[in-house]
């Protein structure tokens, strides 16, 4: 009976019961038999010849969709030998096994899964269901064969991408788990490539033995340049922490360095105003708190009660990391956001400590001053931050907490420590090469940003001598070429339009209106190439150099070719960091007994695996 419900003259007729002997025609409402004696024999013949010689126009439909009907179940029903052939695996060396199993390694790497996945039941039996004519190998063939196998055609990949840049720029830092005796040091390269897109690779995440002195560090470190076959000559700079024996370590291998910008905020911070009593007492009660509620299911439980009460939407207090300002800065706004909340709890409930109306009012102030500090951290930490925004963003960061205004009230003390701590960090920072370069090659600030004339005329002067020297080292290889391009008309990129920009960004606007000199002028001179590009507007800062000068290399072509060198350069160690968070979901509690190479192994992939697959 459900087969012949499957029928589309049903479309035209209804039972008044799955058990009814006859069927009301939907057209004209009549009765008509369904034929057969018993349940098990009614049939559809009645029906069909009712609406065939009492309706025509329905007669007419149900051929048409009896007829698509029929289609779609021949096109279902397999054949006997393809029904056979169905239930045979594929061969392990075929086509089809082997794309799923390289699919199934994959999603172990990408996802950081532990190769036992593959003896996990629910995996295996999501494998059989989708197609049970494969069978998934085992965890030693994924482990021993499967794995080396990927990582040999990655490591082939990473090396042809950066085996003709000419200037490649790295960042390093070290790591020590917490679930096993395991030290690793990353090394992370970064460069543009002919298009002038930003590109990036993790060449190592290095087994590291003993002491952490500066020539173990040196050691390593070179040893995986080598492994590269990287020259030094390549090197443009290497990204660090501040750390003395980092430091050391870059000089003893002759390269070039800087500390990481966003390790060097947090100091400033920290000096300037988390080390002051009053604010980190008040940090230290509001710690308590949120620990309070993090350890206590009960407590968090009647927290969430009263915010359902206020008609406020449940949210869990953000519990900060020491070593990390920023965490501090979203601990404290998570803080006043629920200060009416905790108010509530404070009348029934008990806390450890509590804050009082000074405090909570040191707090609010705290959070203003430092949320330019948080957006530049965020900013400084994208994967597309140079280190061209290094003076920009400290020039930004004096002008604010310089500026007096009604709202200072109560934070002006702040605003002058932070100020102090600022200027004593980055008080050299315009006559660092490395900065005050890329600064000028970057199309959104060129030299705009600069505080000193005298460091402004330095880092041209510079400029000037570095694209003579870089036209006069070319000037063989160019002659052989044939001749140059002709050179293109600048290309205009649209502005885009930023809906309320935050204090921080409508500094950066300002200071581009108060320095702006438009005019325009161009030439195979690298003198007056730069002065041609020095002359013309900047670009938005919502906009993307690296697209600026993709387009203008060919008008600009000295300058170009020393904006890919210094531009390649990320301004903060983050991109190593960012390796070890991965690490550290790969070697946990469960996979403690991970060894460091297997470990060197996966984190690689998982970092460049997109690389290859993309």
């Amino acid at each position: 009976m459900e087969r012949a419900k499957e029928s589309a003259v049903w479309r035209y007729f209804t039972l008044a019961t799955p058990t009814s002997s006859s069927a009301v025609c939907n057209v004209c409402k009549v009765n008509v038999s369904r034929g057969g004696g018993i349940t098990a024999k009614y049939n559809t013949t009645n029906l069909i010849k009712h609406i065939q010689k009492h309706h025509a126009k329905e007669h007419a439909e149900f051929l048409q969709l009896s007829k698509t009907k029929g289609a779609e179940n021949t096109a279902q029903q397999l054949t006997l030998q393809d029904a056979f052939q169905r239930r045979e695996k594929f061969p392990a060396e075929s086509l089809k096994a082997s794309a799923i199993t390289q699919k199934v390694l994959e999603f172990i790497v990408l996802d950081a899964q532990p190769m036992s996945v593959v003896e996990d039941e629910g995996f295996r039996r999501l494998l059989e269901h989708l197609e049970p004519r494969y069978s998934l190998p085992s965890r030693k063939y994924f482990s021993e064969t499967a794995l080396p196998e990927l990582y040999k055609k990655v490591c082939e990949h990473v090396s042809k991408e950066i085996k003709d840049i000419q200037a490649m720029s790295f960042t390093t830092d070290i790591w020590s788990s917490a679930v096993s005796p395991m030290s690793l040091l990353s090394l992370t390269v970064h460069w543009l490539d002919t298009s002038c897109t930003a590109r990036g690779a993790m060449l190592q995440a290095k087994n590291f033995h003993g002491s952490h002195t500066s020539d173990t560090i040196a050691a390593a470190i070179t040893d995986i340049l080598d492994k590269w076959h990287i020259p030094l000559n390549k090197v443009h700079v290497i990204l660090r922490d501040n750390a003395s024996n980092m430091k050391k370590a870059m000089e003893n291998m002759g390269v070039r360095s800087l500390g990481c910008f966003a390790h060097s905020l947090q100091l400033v911070v920290n000096e300037g105003l988390l080390s002051q009593r009053s604010v980190s007492d008040a940090i230290a009660i509001g710690r308590q708190i949120v620990g309070h509620f993090k350890h206590s299911p009960l407590a968090y439980s009647r927290l969430q009660d009263i915010q359902l009460q206020m008609q406020m939407q449940p949210k869990r207090l953000q519990q900060d990391v020491k070593t990390r300002w920023n965490s501090t800065y979203l601990m404290i706004q998570s803080l006043l956001e629920q200060k009416r909340v905790l108010c509530a709890y404070i009348a029934d409930h008990d806390l450890p400590s509590t804050l009082t109306a000074n405090q909570w009012a040191l707090l609010e102030k705290t959070s203003i001053v430092l949320a330019p500090f948080e957006e530049l951290t965020r900013k400084v930490s994208s994967s597309t931050a140079s280190t061209a925004d290094v003076i920009p963003a400290v020039t930004v960061l004096k002008r604010i907490l310089a500026k007096e205004g009604d709202a200072d009230t109560g934070i002006k003390t702040m605003k002058k420590t932070l100020l102090q701590a600022v200027n004593k960090r980055f008080d050299t920072v315009e006559d660092e090469p490395l900065y005050a370069l890329a600064t000028l090659l970057d199309p959104r600030y060129k030299d705009r940003y600069f505080t000193s004339a005298q460091s402004a005329k330095r880092a041209k002067d510079a400029l000037t001598g570095e694209l003579e020297e870089d036209l006069r080292r070319s000037t063989a290889g160019a002659s052989q070429a044939g001749p140059s391009q002709a050179a293109e008309p600048q290309e205009k990129f649209p502005r885009v339009e930023a809906a309320a920009p935050s204090s921080f960004m409508q500094e950066f606007e300002q200071i581009v209106e108060e320095s702006e000199d438009p005019g325009a002028a161009s030439s195979s001179s690298p003198a007056v190439q730069l002065h041609g590009y020095l002359a013309e507007k900047t670009i938005a800062t919502s906009d993307n150099p690296y697209q600026y000068w993709g387009v203008n290399k060919y008008r600009l072509p000295c300058l170009a070719a020393t904006a890919t060198k210094y531009l390649c350069a990320p301004c903060t160690s983050v991109e190593s960091e960012r390796v070890f968070s991965t690490v550290s979901n790969i070697v946990d509690e469960k996979r403690s007994r991970l060894t460091a190479e297997r470990a060197e192994m996966l984190v690689f992939m998982r970092k460049n695996l997109p690389l290859l697959i993309k």
